[in-house]
C-alpha cells in the first residue's frame, strides 16, 4: 500500500490517480498510524512552504514523514512536499522544514519569469565511483521534458540527483537512499513522469528488502 498523505493543502488526488492508473495501491491517509503502516509514502504539496509546513506539523503527520524515512520505507516528496524535506525556505523565513535533506529551498535565479510554468528537459547527475545512477529515473533517458510549476527551489548539494536549465543549472530532483523528491510534477509529465512513478512503484513492492 502506498499512502498518500493528506494534510489538506488541496491537488492530493492527481498523485494518487496516477499512482492508482499504474496499478499501486494508493490511498489518501490522513493520519499517523496509517502512514507508519505504509510500503511507500508519497507527499505532495502545493503553493506556499509556510502554509505547507505548518499544515503537516498541524496534522500531526510530520512526525510520521520523520519515523517512515528513518525506518527506510521508501518515500517521495512532490513539488513542495520535495521542499519541505530541505531544512528550510526563502519563502518562509522562520518556518522550518523536516530537515531531512541538508540545504534550504531558494528562489528561482533573477532574469527569468517567476513561476517557471513549463516543460522543461532534465539534466541527470551521472552514475560516479561509489555512486550509482538514481533508481528513480531508471529507463528515463537524460534530456527528457517535465512539467514544472515553481518559483522556488532546493540549492544544489551533493543530494542532488537532476536539474533542468532555468536562467542557470536548478535542482529539479535530490535523493538519499530511498528518500526522493521531484521539484517537477511527474502526475503531469506524461509518459516520462510515469515511468518515473512506476520506478517508486517498484521499489516499494519490494519494501522490506
Amino acid at each position: 500500500m502506498i499512502a498518500v498523505l493528506d494534510y489538506g493543502i488541496g491537488n492530493l488526488r492527481s498523485a494518487e490517480k496516477a499512482l492508482q492508473h499504474l496499478g499501486a495501491d494508493a490511498r489518501l491517509v490522513d493520519d499517523p498510524d496509517g502512514a507508519m503502516a505504509a510500503d511507500g509514502v508519497v507527499l505532495p504539496g502545493v503553493g506556499a512552504f509556510g502554509p505547507c509546513a505548518r499544515a503537516l506539523r498541524d496534522s500531526g503527520l510530520d512526525a510520521a514523514v520523520r519515523g517512515v524515512v528513518g525506518a527506510g520505507v521508501p518515500f517521495l516528496g512532490i513539488c513542495v512536499g520535495f521542499q519541505l524535506l530541505y531544512e528550510g525556505s526563502e519563502e518562509s523565513p522562520g518556518t522550518p522544514g523536516l530537515g531531512l535533506l541538508d540545504g534550504v529551498v531558494r528562489k528561482l535565479p533573477p532574469g527569468v519569469k517567476h513561476p517557471q510554468m513549463q516543460w522543461n528537459r532534465l539534466d541527470l547527475v551521472p552514475p560516479a565511483e561509489g555512486r550509482p545512477g538514481s533508481g528513480l529515473f531508471a529507463g528515463v533517458a537524460d534530456g527528457s521534458w517535465v512539467y514544472f510549476v515553481h518559483s522556488f527551489a532546493p540549492e544544489r548539494t551533493g543530494s542532488t540527483s537532476s536539474s533542468c536549465d532555468y536562467g542557470g543549472p536548478v535542482t529539479a530532483s535530490a535523493e538519499r537512499g530511498p528518500l526522493w523528491g521531484v521539484q517537477f510534477h511527474p502526475e503531469k509529465s506524461g509518459a516520462v513522469g510515469l515511468a518515473i512513478l512506476a520506478n517508486f512503484v517498484a521499489t516499494t513492492a519490494r519494501w522490506p528488502s
